[in-house]
């Protein structure tokens, strides 16, 4: 189903522009994940994006189904923000890449609300391991497909240092969230702290 991929590529181009970079990783058993660097300036800001190409061209299936449906199931990429120019945030290629194939890899079903850890910091000196996978639909729309296929949706990951993460494990993921709401938190700082949990 890789014809899947040339429409995402142009969903996100529509929607971010030109990619400035981009990367391609190939993990042993699965096929190649790119991942393609946006630029934006936002009043003033510069923020980069960086969106995998690559997960949707196969359905996430169900880890206890007897064999993976080749056709239906929920087909996404990951899409992650941070403000540019801070930190060596581009060293997180490589771990975008291995989120992206752990639904090929683990049989692993992304969806809204989950948590993902790369067990090492996302970039030189960040203070994350792991992300919150958000709701999608906000930044880049879902890419409808023909039928029966399910349509893509671009996931915005957000960086949970471990106390945000361990929080989110007894609380959940909406109450995580609405602390970061409550207390201003910016999640595209790349050196942020954890947001105040008590």
């Amino acid at each position: 189903m890789a014809e899947v991929l040339p429409l995402v590529e142009a969903r996100l181009t529509t929607t971010l522009g030109e990619p400035d970079a981009r990367a391609a990783v190939t993990f042993l058993g699965t096929d190649r994940i790119e991942v393609l660097r946006f630029h934006e300036d936002l009043q003033g800001e510069n923020v980069v994006r960086y969106a995998t190409l690559g997960m949707s061209a196969h359905p996430m299936s169900d880890p206890t189904a007897m064999v993976a449906d080749p056709v239906k199931g929920p087909r996404a990429e990951l899409v992650l923000s941070v403000r540019a120019g801070l930190a060596e945030t581009d060293k997180v290629l490589r771990a975008l890449a291995v989120l992206a194939a752990s639904p090929q890899v683990e049989g692993l079903v992304v969806t809204p609300g989950a948590s993902l850890d790369v067990g090492d910091p996302l970039w030189p000196g960040a203070p994350f391991t792991s992300v919150l996978v958000g709701e999608p639909g906000g930044l880049v729309e879902d890419l409808e497909l023909d039928e029966p296929l399910d349509p893509v949706r671009f996931l915005p990951l957000l960086p949970m240092t471990p106390n945000e993460a361990a929080w989110k494990r007894v609380h959940g993921a909406g109450a995580l969230q609405e602390r970061w709401l409550a207390n201003g938190t910016d999640l595209r700082d790349p050196y942020r702290k954890s947001a105040p949990l008590d």
